[in-house]
């Protein structure tokens, strides 16, 4: 398969609020009508953002691990089961788990953006669980800095965030030289592009765009200083049947 590249332009879009908050949607719900649909137990990805600030209003979700990455500025949360708003600045992580049930409401402030991530924890055993929600501050994330890039691991190896979910890690890549990334070979790895233009072997991504990387031992990332890079790697057969295959 390749690398397969996913433009904005190519991903659903969607809105709330009369356009306060827009997004648009790498990995889209099945009726958003976006070119790429859920794998792995990857099920829904939105880069949401808004430069004068709204609210989604309280809402339930069940099952799902659900994430989200403060990419700039400051949102705040309220779910039913701390019963309480929280503060989330940017480079902040939460992670909610839905389980047996949950609603959250969500304030994005002016002038911010964030990803938000379904993922798919084995629902046949997740239904069951009692709902969960924790969020991690910038600085409890791990940063690892050579020559060529400064690497934050947000989910994975090293990291403070355990998830539920199966075989997830989850890396913000800011480049400093061009390198070359080993892959492993049972994993897809999702790439999205969060500032500059970066070339993934002979495929070129410019900002927002997507890529999906399958059956390729190493890619060589180029791009020019300050580029920076969000990766997430899952597994590309899990060990359980997905929401998508069951």
């Amino acid at each position: 398969m390749g690398i397969i590249v996913v433009k904005k332009e190519e991903q659903a879009q969607g809105s709330f609020n009369n356009g306060a908050i827009l997004e648009n949607k790498p990995i889209g719900f099945p009726q958003d009508n976006g070119v790429q649909k859920a794998y792995s137990n990857l099920f829904y990805w939105a880069h949401a953002y808004s430069t004068e600030g709204s609210t989604i209003g309280l809402h339930p979700h069940k099952g799902f691990e659900i994430v989200s990455y403060v990419l700039k500025g400051a949102i705040k949360h309220y779910d039913t089961k701390t019963d309480k708003w929280w503060d989330l600045e940017e480079g902040d992580f939460q992670v909610i788990k839905s389980g047996n049930g949950i609603s959250h409401s969500e304030e994005l402030g002016k002038d911010s953006e964030i990803f938000q991530i379904w993922l798919d924890p084995n629902l046949n055993k997740s239904l069951s669980k009692e709902a969960a929600y924790m969020d991690y501050k910038s600085e409890t994330l791990t940063t690892e800095s050579n020559p060529n890039r400064t690497i934050k691991r947000i989910v994975g190896e090293n990291s403070v965030v355990k998830l539920d979910t199966e075989g997830i890690e989850m890396l913000e890549v800011s480049l400093k030289e061009n390198f070359p990334m080993a892959l492993k070979p049972d994993f897809t790895y999702s790439i999205y592009i969060l500032k500059g233009e970066v070339q993934l072997n002979q495929s070129q991504l410019k900002l927002n765009d997507f890529a999906i990387i399958n059956d390729e031992i190493n890619i060589k990332i180029e791009g020019e200083k300050g580029s920076k890079l969000f990766i997430l790697s899952s597994p590309k057969t899990p060990t359980y049947t997905t929401y998508i295959n069951s």
